[in-house]
């Protein structure tokens, strides 16, 4: 395998939970290189569940739709960033920036490792305040002891370094992604199947 992937090829985002896959599913790849690595995750894209117990239970998306039915999201990830940089539209239109705080990435043969910890920041694109995104799932998730031994601390710090670059405007992701959109003939990948995986 090449230290990179080539744009255009199909790769799979998969969590990770207990050792377990909890989740996979496959994104193409946009552009990728040691600073970045940017895929696009289309509409109607199969999301595969892990069966089994876990910690957490069933990943709470198996009991809807098994497939992604919000319009398409490019999702941009720095190495060792304990978050990730999600982009919505609404038809042709940027919508903005979601938060989404995950473990730090972790490159395979096929793709990458993750692992979503709950809490989330939206950023409007109109330029409206930030907010905050399931506070009350995160709190709870550390109550109940379903975070490792200081994982929720590790999370609230990169929150805190993420606020402050919001809130000096020194964010590193570049404005020129809000007007990125997906080459028109890149289908819908297949789903990635749970037998391949832990």
């Amino acid at each position: 395998m090449s230290q990179f992937f080539r744009p255009g090829h199909v790769i799979e985002r998969r969590e990770l939970l207990d050792g377990r896959t909890w989740m996979v599913y496959p994104v193409r790849v946009v552009e990728d290189g040691p600073e970045l690595l940017a895929v696009f995750l289309a509409q109607g894209t199969p999301l595969t569940f892990g069966t089994g117990d876990f910690r957490w239970g069933l990943h709470p998306w198996i009991h809807f739709e098994h497939s992604w039915q919000s319009p398409g999201v490019l999702q941009l990830q720095r190495p060792g960033d304990g978050y990730a940089v999600w982009l919505f539209w609404k038809g042709r239109e940027f919508s903005g920036w979601y938060i989404n705080f995950q473990e730090p990435m972790r490159r395979h043969a096929t793709g990458f490792d993750t692992l979503d910890q709950e809490l989330d920041i939206w950023i409007p694109g109109d330029g409206s305040p930030y907010r905050w995104k399931d506070v009350e799932q995160f709190e709870e998730r550390e109550r109940t002891g379903g975070f490792r031994p200081g994982e929720a601390a590790s999370v609230r710090a990169e929150a805190r370094q993420v606020v402050k670059m919001i809130e000096t405007n020194s964010v590193w992701w570049d404005e020129k992604w809000a007007h990125w959109s997906p080459p028109a003939d890149w289908p819908v990948p297949d789903a990635v199947p749970l037998s391949t995986h832990s």
